[in-house]
């Protein structure tokens, strides 16, 4: 054996031992921020789901051909309800879960609301399968906080993305056309089969429910948006107990007031004028009164002479989006007293009674 005399080679052999010794430290160090990611996949991943919708359509020769589609969810109960996107299950002829551990599962339709693009699921999995994702809060969140998301992007399941959240209070057209408000609008990166999947915070809660992107591409770009919890909270328990939600209905169809109107009539240019009245609906046992006469600008025919409703309770109306907006904070039952005008300039108010809007409109 070799003996190695010289004090130089001695110290380089020590360094090199200690090197040796702390080079797993400096390889396998990880931020706090690291940390939380990966401690946050592996405690919310098993409750999210991957979910495989099919819809049966006619081809080029009207063929009856079945379509498949991917989408994602979160286990809400040890029930095997599961929260997703109304658009990724909607018109589906056979719905199947697929869970964390690879499992699938048949799962039905358990209620659908379109207006706010949230549907509910339900699988006859055994409880010990399923990861129930605690439900957040949406009503506190600020700018810059820390968002993660975990879904099904391109039918790649168990994908976590993270990022933060952009923008709160934004407002969205749901698929039907109505506006949905306080949606969170985050730079997670989301991506088609993202859709139902949940956006979570450091803690991780469900905060939201991953729904649409903005993107010229039909890929993310960094604008992302997500339903808040808040609103799913309110819907979800109608849609297991009854199908779907109940929302509350004036009974009559509105239209903001035309400028152009506003300046020929001298009325005002904020409001929503009623263009009919359901019979036997709220607006017609109040007495409110729809349009009366047709007149033509351009190629457009246009109904006036209805009332202006130009508050509603305390809140000024702006136009018929905000309308539906402060309906929608109310229920079926309520009353509330309108402000309206006439078209001849005359204003008086009336109470309304708040119907349950029919499943149709």
């Amino acid at each position: 054996m070799k003996l190695i005399k010289s004090g130089a080679g001695v110290s380089s052999i020590i360094l090199l031992t200690l090197y040796m010794l702390m080079l797993p430290f400096f390889v396998y160090a990880m931020t706090e921020d690291e940390k939380n990611n990966i401690e946050l996949y592996k405690k919310v991943s098993p409750g999210v789901v991957n979910i495989t919708s099919t819809v049966l359509e006619r081809d080029f020769f009207f063929n009856i051909v079945p379509r498949q589609g991917v989408g994602s969810g979160s286990i809400i109960d040890k029930k095997g309800h599961i929260l997703t996107n109304n658009h990724v299950i909607e018109d589906a002829s056979k719905l199947e879960v697929t869970l964390s551990d690879g499992s699938k599962w048949a799962a039905k339709l358990v209620g659908t609301d379109p207006d706010s693009d949230l549907a509910v699921l339900k699988i006859d999995a055994p409880a010990k399968k399923l990861v129930v994702i605690p439900f957040g809060e949406s009503s506190s969140l600020q700018v810059g906080q820390k968002v993660l998301a975990i879904g099904n992007p391109f039918g790649l399941g168990q994908t976590l993305t993270t990022g933060i959240i952009s923008s709160v209070g934004r407002t969205l057209r749901s698929p039907t056309g109505v506006l949905v408000e306080d949606v969170i609008q985050t730079d997670a990166p989301i991506n088609p089969g993202n859709s139902g999947g949940p956006l979570i915070d450091s803690s991780g809660k469900l905060i939201g429910i991953n729904t649409a992107i903005f993107s010229p591409t039909g890929a993310s770009v960094g604008i992302g948006f997500a339903i808040p919890v808040d609103t799913a909270k309110v819907i979800i328990k109608e849609l297991i107990e009854k199908g779907y939600y109940a929302y509350p209905w004036i009974g009559a169809t509105i239209a903001t007031m035309s400028q152009y109107f506003a300046s020929v009539f001298g009325l005002p240019e904020e409001g929503a004028v009623i263009v009919s009245v359901v019979p036997g609906g709220p607006a017609d046992k109040a007495g409110l009164r729809g349009g009366s006469r047709r007149l033509q600008v351009g190629n457009h025919i246009l109904i006036v002479g209805g009332d202006i409703i130009l508050k509603f309770g305390s809140k000024k109306v702006t136009d018929a989006d905000q309308l539906i907006r402060l309906i929608r904070k109310h229920r079926p039952g309520d009353r509330v007293q309108l402000l309206v005008m006439d078209w001849d300039g005359h204003k008086r108010k009336v109470d309304i009674v708040l119907g349950e809007r029919p499943r149709s409109y």
